[in-house]
């Protein structure tokens, strides 16, 4: 058959559609055994030796798929800027597409990428399932996940269970017995799990008194201000917010009733988000330098296409800003318990 072969031809013989033979040929993803009765089929005809083949296997594409869980985020847009940093003096673009929190539409769109013949895809993951490593596993285009992290997949995140130990051993520290730990799902296991457990262990160790309550959110601003009324009702000393966002939305709900912080109550956060800084009062936090997580993750990427080492020492630094939010209860001038706010929800 010659040249004169074409994908439908191979697609008819191995039994499968020909989309799938052009995921095969762009090195997307495909089954092992559907990649076998393709591979199988070319052989027979001949098709591997076609030029159209050859260049699709070959050229490279200059295009770095990008999938993130959200556009409206601060943490997002430094990590887009440290991406950049690394792939546009590289001569990379990247394809940025959004799974809007989910973790089905992350592996649509990796599986979208895949088609598209980019030499490479960063994944910024809400949550890694065992789908998300298969396809790190079996695809020659290779997949590095950031905010989640798996050690038998290219993987870098922020250390979020010492972060979390930070702020519970600060807080134990402040003579704070009773949190609320507002929390996202664990489907995210970084900052659903790891944040949330570093804390709790930090918090409570050697404190068979200590206390922490857990009401859930989104990351959004609103679903933390509509919890508010809940927090509340748990009256704790402080209120742990797993992300800045989620602090803010709980910050604005104690303003607009008009209670005190850190008076009444003491709020914590996570991030670092430039807002936290101005507003009243400011936020305590711990802050992430998103911009090298996304310079990090993108020189790995580089290094995986070039066939380099990729560099062991992936650590990236925890800053703790003590702010305003926290009030000290040891202080012997503060040692009364906190004001009562039941009832002003």
């Amino acid at each position: 058959m010659g040249a004169k072969v074409t994908i439908k031809d191979v697609a008819e013989l191995a039994g499968v559609s020909k989309s799938t033979v052009s995921r095969y040929l762009n090195h997307g993803y495909i089954s092992v055994e559907k990649q076998k009765k393709v591979r199988e089929a070319i052989e027979k005809t001949g098709f591997k030796s076609n030029f159209f083949a050859k260049r699709l296997k070959t050229q490279e594409s200059k295009l770095i798929g990008v999938v993130l869980p959200r556009m409206d985020s601060v943490t997002v847009g430094k990590l887009l800027s440290g991406i950049n940093r690394i792939f546009d003096p590289a001569g990379y673009q990247g394809i940025l597409l959004v799974s809007h929190l989910s973790q089905e539409k992350e592996i649509e769109n990796i599986e979208n990428l895949q088609q598209q013949g980019v030499d490479g895809i960063l994944v910024d993951s809400v949550g890694l399932t065992p789908r998300h490593i298969e396809m790190a596993k079996n695809t020659p285009v290779p997949i590095i996940y950031t905010g989640q992290w798996d050690p038998s997949v290219p993987s870098i995140k922020i250390d979020d269970w010492a972060a979390g130990r930070m702020v519970g051993a600060y807080l134990r520290q402040m003579g704070h017995v009773h949190a609320v730990f507002a929390g996202v799902t664990e489907t995210d296991k970084a900052v659903g799990i790891d944040r949330k457990q570093g804390f709790i262990e930090a918090f409570c160790e050697g404190r068979p008194e200590a206390k922490v309550d857990f009401v859930q959110t989104g990351f959004d601003f609103l679903s933390a201000y509509n919890k508010g009324a809940e927090i509340l009702q748990m009256a704790p000393t402080v209120v742990v917010g797993a992300t800045d966002n989620i602090s803010l939305g709980v910050l604005r709900y104690l303003h607009e009733r008009g209670i005190k912080v850190p008076e009444q109550i003491s709020v914590v956060g996570f991030g670092g988000y430039d807002v936290g800084a101005v507003v009243y009062p400011a936020l305590t936090t711990v802050a992430f330098d998103y911009e090298l997580l996304g310079m990090k993750a993108a020189q790995y990427l580089l290094d995986l296409l070039a066939g380099r080492d990729v560099e062991e020492n992936l650590t990236l630094p925890l800053f703790f800003v003590e702010r305003e939010s926290v009030r000290n209860l040891t202080k012997e001038y503060e040692n009364k318990a906190p004001s009562s706010y039941r009832g002003l929800a």
